[in-house]
């Protein structure tokens, strides 16, 4: 009985083993039926109108593509990120939320981020993205595991602060001490004076016209020069007529000279940084610069109007 049991089992398990076989050797294939995609037919007028609109919104869109350094050889992904969005509800107050965190972010790539990468260049320090991307979304969710927003705010400018200070004496500071060493060898020479604010001038022909006001419109012929010689503007560069403007459209160190020059006077004005363009970078002249003009007062433009005549009136005699 026992036997008889172990040879039915054996043989079971031979026909199932048989049945597998069989089946690995003879695999039905199953195809998955595509599913039907209607054919896009413009049907009615209002189809018509909507999609030559859709085709016209697109007018520019390849250049502005270009500008944002998208690859167009992708447009087929561009357009499948397009059909996401649409096909979504785009009045969800969630749904606008998640898109525009899409768009915060591509403008903090493209446009803050290389501005910061760049301010620290040639520092020790650099940005680091998840820390940047983690720092951005902790803030708007208020989580203040290591950071206040304020405090936060506080420390970035401050190391920012340093940063730039510190690239800026390394890159203008001798450009600055040129200055000021030229400043004080200058003031010495022989008709050289210098005033309280720092500028200095030296008259090379003394004039007998008016002096100019703030108010006053000047026509001038200059020469701008850095210390070591080198022209970077002059008014017949520009023609042979001289140049006019009012004292308060200039540095403030061509202001103090124009207001103390009479017309007909030429003067060699020297001026430090602190006069003229200071931290700014302006071309040829770069920051902390001091710089030397020689300026020439042709006279003062009379271009002020003329005052409005009072209107008299005869009184009528009382009878």
């Amino acid at each position: 009985m026992k036997k008889s049991l172990i040879i039915a089992l054996a043989l079971v398990a031979g026909a199932s083993l048989s049945t597998v076989d069989a089946a690995k050797k003879k695999k039905v294939v199953v195809k998955e039926e595509a599913p039907v995609v209607e054919a896009f037919k413009l049907a009615t007028s209002s189809d018509s109108i909507s999609y030559t609109a859709g085709m016209s919104s697109t007018i520019g869109l390849v250049n502005y593509l270009l500008q944002q350094k998208v690859d167009t050889a992708y447009m087929a992904d561009f357009v499948n990120g397009f059909n996401e969005t649409v096909s979504k509800n785009l009045d969800d107050p969630k749904q606008k939320a998640y898109l525009m965190g899409i768009q915060i972010a591509q403008q903090l790539v493209d446009r803050m981020l290389p501005g910061v990468k760049n301010e620290l260049e040639g520092t020790p320090d650099s940005i680091v993205l998840n820390a940047f991307f983690k720092g951005f979304a902790d803030a708007l969710m208020q989580d203040t595991t290591f950071f206040k927003v304020n405090d936060a705010e506080k420390s970035f400018k401050a190391k920012m602060d340093a940063v730039h200070a510190e690239k800026e004496e390394r890159m203008y500071g001798p450009n600055r001490d040129a200055g000021r060493k030229f400043l004080a060898e200058n003031a010495k020479k022989d008709g050289v004076i210098t005033l309280p604010s720092g500028l200095q001038y030296k008259v090379l022909t003394q004039g007998t016209g008016a002096v100019p006001t703030t108010s006053d419109k000047v026509k001038v012929h200059y020469e701008g020069r850095l210390i070591d010689g080198t022209v970077f503007d002059a008014s017949r560069k520009h023609g042979d007529e001289p140049t006019e403007f009012r004292p308060t459209d200039v540095i403030k160190g061509w202001t103090e000279a124009l207001t103390m020059m009479p017309v007909g006077s030429k003067w060699q004005v020297y001026i430090p940084f602190e006069l003229a363009y200071g931290s700014r970078d302006a071309g040829q002249i770069k920051p902390y610069s001091a710089l030397i003009f020689d300026i020439e007062l042709v006279g003062i433009v009379d271009d002020k109007p003329a005052p409005a005549k009072s209107v008299k009136t005869k009184k009528k005699s009382k009878k």
